[in-house]
């Protein structure tokens, strides 16, 4: 794989870098994008298990079937790609992760302050009052817990269909892109928004913004460059070139 040298120089003199990560960098550890024909939503009708009134219709089936997805989650591992996010973040002034994966991959791969616009599978709190429920969760437990505090149920703390992105993490990820010296997009098709518009808002500011896919996708055109590698090789080479370039071995 050659890495063009416009991306190594960029960040040779980048002072504040962001990289945007969606389920295709999820997806090479193996957990299945939605979007896959046997992916997570193809049995099932995403309105019944990924909103409040799917929830509130059949609350066990919804916690159950979150349930399966942490099991998978558990099972897999972080790869190259978030291993080596995780080491590019100790080497610029600024350096920003923003994901829409809600697996936590990249905290497990020592990645910090990770931007999380679509909350996380591994959290939970009341749907009534809030209050974020602490107790250990197990594969035994198929049926939706009940808050300590005021009797409610206890919901997974992603983001579901109908609900608005958490705001800090939004205003965070926007502020972010728009004052990017470098803005990498990876694994993402840039068909969800309103985090799609990050690319887009890093590339009207000036950024030099680099796509890492296999496939042509909605952000292509937006970025200076891309490289059609799963980011568990492009990454890794990035860094490598990277500090080679700085005299590191």
């Amino acid at each position: 794989m050659q890495i063009p040298h416009g991306i190594i120089e960029s960040l040779l003199n980048a002072k504040k870098v962001v990289v945007f990560t969606g389920a295709g960098i999820s997806a090479e550890s193996g957990i299945k994008t939605f979007r896959d024909p046997d992916g997570l939503w193809a049995k099932f009708n995403p309105s019944e298990l990924a909103s409040v009134d799917g929830f509130m219709s059949n609350p066990n089936l919804v916690w159950d079937w979150y349930q399966h997805r942490r099991d998978i989650i558990f099972s897999c591992e972080p790869n190259p790609g978030h291993y080596a996010i995780a080491e590019m973040q100790k080497l610029f002034p600024k350096f920003s992760l923003v994901t829409q994966n809600v697996d936590r991959l990249h905290q497990r791969a020592g990645a910090k302050d990770v931007i999380e616009l679509h909350g996380n599978i591994l959290e939970n709190y009341c749907l009534s009052c809030k209050t974020p429920y602490d107790e250990s969760v197990t594969a035994e437990d198929t049926e939706a817990p009940k808050c300590k505090s005021c009797g409610g149920l206890v919901r997974p703390a992603v983001v579901w269909f109908g609900e608005t992105l958490p705001y800090d993490a939004l205003m965070r990820a926007e502020e972010v892109s728009r004052k990017a010296d470098v803005f990498f997009t990876a694994g993402t098709s840039g068909e969800v928004y309103p985090a799609a518009n990050l690319p887009i808002i890093a590339s009207q500011s000036g950024s030099v913004v680099v796509e890492i896919n296999p496939n042509e996708t909605a952000i292509s055109r937006f970025a200076n460059y891309c490289l059609r590698y799963p980011s568990g090789e492009a990454f890794p080479k990035i860094l490598e070139e990277f500090n080679k370039q700085r005299g590191i071995h």
